[in-house]
């Protein structure tokens, strides 16, 4: 909470609320624009003339944008679709137990593996980009979504993140699930996993954010139209041979819905999750 020091508490209120107003302002503005931008005509976007709305809403630019026969958008947002849809609920679940494993299981070895794990978080993203693509390409992965959805299944941030919530997690109630000869697995299917619900479910829609943002690794691997996501359609319209700015911001704004009705939905469980994973101030 934003404390004002000196000031009635009608003046920190008024200053508070004017301060929500700035911010707030200043986060939407970018949707605005581009809400604005999609309705108005080629002429009208160039135009050096300040219109806060357009006179006349082309609303015809949304429905051109999927009839337009050089680009799949229609395709391009479903294959974006599948592997956001994919990866989310694939890459955290193997996270949760790894971590668990991490955290509980004591097995020969386990230091050296997490010290392996936070290793790979020091190494540029750069660095390990031609190796992944030579790998997936040698096993028939370019031109496929799975080539695209697989390198994005392991991360071993998550993986830290939910051995730091399983090492928080109350023993006691995994000794009582000996006492009714759950093993290993069973403790983590039937008590640990139901209660990392929050964890699941920020986790899950960070990685689904990602996924459906990722623009360079789709780009190189899914190098046939077919294969397109909707992040590489959008950059289609604007290029160094073509420039279709409406149909630009109106991709854009269909490709940026998805993004704000999951975030507006798991807001607080991101909060939540990443509260309870032990790496909040």
């Amino acid at each position: 909470m934003i404390t004002l020091p000196g000031l009635t508490r009608a003046a920190r209120l008024l200053t508070r609320g004017l301060l929500v107003g700035l911010l707030t302002t200043a986060f939407l503005t970018p949707f605005y624009l581009m809400l604005r931008n999609s309705l108005m005509d080629a002429r009208s976007l160039t135009s050096p003339e300040w219109t806060w709305w357009p006179s006349t809403m082309h609303v015809e630019n949304f429905t051109a944008l999927f009839e337009d026969p050089t680009v799949a958008m229609g395709q391009a947002l479903g294959n974006s679709l599948l592997i956001a849809a994919v990866t989310a609920p694939v890459s955290t679940l193997l996270a949760s137990a790894a971590g668990y494993a991490l955290a509980r299981i004591p097995v020969r070895g386990r230091g050296v593996l997490l010290g392996l794990i936070v290793a790979t978080l020091m190494i540029p993203g750069s660095v390990t980009f031609v190796p992944t693509f030579v790998v997936v390409g040698s096993l028939g992965g370019v031109n496929t979504l799975w080539g695209i959805i697989v390198p994005g299944l392991f991360n071993p941030f998550a993986v830290l993140l939910f051995r730091n919530f399983y090492l928080q997690f109350p023993s006691e109630i995994e000794d009582a699930g000996r006492l009714d000869g759950l093993g290993w697995l069973g403790l983590y299917g039937r008590i640990a996993l139901p209660s990392s619900g929050a964890m699941l479910a920020s986790l899950g829609a960070l990685s689904f954010i990602d996924s459906w943002n990722a623009f360079l690794w789709p780009l190189v691997v899914g190098q046939d139209p077919s294969a397109w996501t909707a992040q590489i359609a959008l950059s289609t319209f604007l290029t160094s041979q073509t420039i279709n700015l409406p149909g630009l911001f109106a991709g854009a704004v269909v490709t940026v819905t998805p993004l704000v009705v999951m975030f507006l939905v798991a807001q607080r469980y991101i909060v939540e999750g990443i509260a309870t994973s032990g790496l909040k101030g």
